[in-house]
């Protein structure tokens, strides 16, 4: 799970980079916001890391990295409502609407990949 943790952070640190430097060359003024899911992502890497090399704390640095990663889908999840927006082209700013469509589908994608593990290893020590 730790490098999965990891894999996620730097796929939202690219989105987040890449979405600051989109508005950079787009039209010359980047909003910081864009670097919000860098931020998620910076976080994430972090807890990553920190899960792989310390193995004593490992299950509470992963319970800390899903909270992150559900805090991330929960912060984004109503960019879902912008999709007819987004399809009939009447979005205000459809990069932004793009790049949180994007950083709540990781998350959940994060978030479920979390929890099926926690599940899978209580039942493994059930067992």
């Amino acid at each position: 799970m730790p490098l999965t943790t990891i894999v996620c952070g730097v796929l939202l640190i690219v989105l987040g980079l890449g979405g600051y430097f989109y508005g950079m060359t787009n039209d010359g003024s980047a909003s910081l916001t864009a670097l919000i899911p860098a931020l998620f992502g910076l976080i994430l890497a972090a807890l990553g890391a920190a899960a792989q090399s310390m193995e004593n704390l490992r299950k509470h640095i992963m319970h800390g990295a899903v909270v992150i990663g559900l805090l991330g889908f929960l912060a984004t999840a109503s960019s879902f409502l912008k999709i007819p927006a987004l399809i009939a082209g009447t979005a205000e700013r459809p990069a932004a609407v793009v790049s949180q469509l994007i950083m709540a589908l990781i998350c959940l994608v994060f978030v479920i990949i979390c929890v099926k593990s926690f599940i899978d290893a209580r039942r493994a020590r059930e067992i």
